[in-house]
């Protein structure tokens, strides 16, 4: 658990169930995704005492921990991002003084990064909002309290102000956000499937729902991946109800996915875990041959063919972190998964 301050300040980190074995490892694992704290830049803060255990501190980044302890880091006040604000279109659902939500589209990254410094959504942030943006972590991250993959389609929100930012992210980090995404995925993921039953991680609640819960941490050899694992990771925790299925027989299924969690890539890597990875997820194996024979030649093709993750987050609902009212936004499917879902044959029942 983590307690995030806006502009700099004291963040608080509480090691959680069986740590890594090295103070470094720890803090990078239970340090929320929003402070954007590498385990580069947590060897820094170590090495420049700015690290406390009982206000004492902490240099070596090897010490041991243990769970229960509560770090405080200290943190610079945010720099000034390098990005320029661009004036690029956005679909904006919901907007006041305090935050904006955003129905992004297939293709824009969230935030400047190396090999991206434009086009992405901050820049057209910083065009659309000016100054009225919150910084965070360490360097100036306007608004952004969580984000969705540059191939994932749908709504987010981003904080205006200060104190909008830190409300949300209250909310995050209690899981009492609701982001409800919708994904096509091989196979159907049922009760009825005895596989399922074998996959760790995996059970079914009422209802029918397939729950996951794992950890996730990063891939051993591949940083850019995520990957499942049952000691240490951040815990992460996935819902999937099975909403249609398609081909005679059935070979794909749209499913509703809900986080109660929010890790990086969690929906993706999830699913690919339970069996059921996603259509057109290159890095997660959602590459598969698909028999012409049960979805039609046209429709097998076009969802081999589909470019991106076929994921869209269809609904984001939270509450004001000022004015206390509980909001609700939904955005339709994007054309080019509902172009490849009207291609596919739906299996009744």
């Amino acid at each position: 658990m983590a307690i995030l301050p806006p502009h700099g300040g004291k963040l608080s980190i509480t090691i959680g169930e069986d740590p890594p074995d090295r103070l470094d490892k720890a803090l990078v694992r239970e340090a929320p995704e929003e402070a954007a704290l590498s385990r580069s830049r947590l060897m820094k803060l170590i090495g420049e005492g700015a690290v406390r255990l009982e206000g004492a501190p902490v240099t070596d980044p090897k010490a041991k921990v243990a769970e229960g302890q509560v770090y405080e880091i200290a943190l610079d006040a945010p720099a000034e991002v390098e990005a320029r604000p661009e004036a690029i279109p956005l679909s904006v659902v919901w907007e006041d003084e305090d935050l904006i939500v955003i129905d992004k589209p297939v293709g824009m990254v969230v935030h400047p990064a190396p090999g991206q410094w434009t086009g992405t959504l901050v820049n057209a942030l910083l065009h659309h909002c000016g100054e009225s943006l919150s910084g965070i972590g360490g360097e100036k991250r306007p608004g952004i309290v969580h984000r969705i993959d540059k191939d994932t389609s749908g709504l987010l929100v981003v904080a205006k102000t200060d104190r909008a930012h830190q409300g949300l992210a209250a909310q995050f980090e209690a899981h009492t956000v609701e982001r409800r995404y919708l994904a096509l995925v091989h196979g159907v993921p049922e009760v009825s499937d005895p596989r399922l039953r074998g996959v760790r991680g995996t059970s079914f609640e009422p209802g029918g729902v397939l729950r996951i819960a794992t950890g996730l941490a990063r891939h051993r050899t591949d940083r850019q991946r995520q990957a499942v694992t049952f000691e240490g990771g951040r815990h992460a925790v996935t819902r999937a109800r099975l909403l249609e299925r398609f081909g005679m027989p059935s070979v794909l299924a749209l499913v509703e996915c809900r986080l109660e969690t929010g890790r990086t890539h969690q929906i993706r890597v999830h699913m690919a875990h339970a069996g059921h990875g996603l259509i057109g997820d290159q890095t997660y194996g959602g590459r598969r041959k698909l028999s012409p024979k049960a979805l039609g030649a046209e429709a097998a093709a076009a969802a081999e063919a589909f470019p991106r993750q076929a994921l869209h987050a269809a609904s984001l609902g939270f509450r004001h972190p000022v004015s206390g009212e509980e909001l609700s936004f939904e955005s339709p499917l994007p054309a080019d998964m509902a172009s490849l879902l009207s291609l596919l044959p739906r299996m009744q029942g």
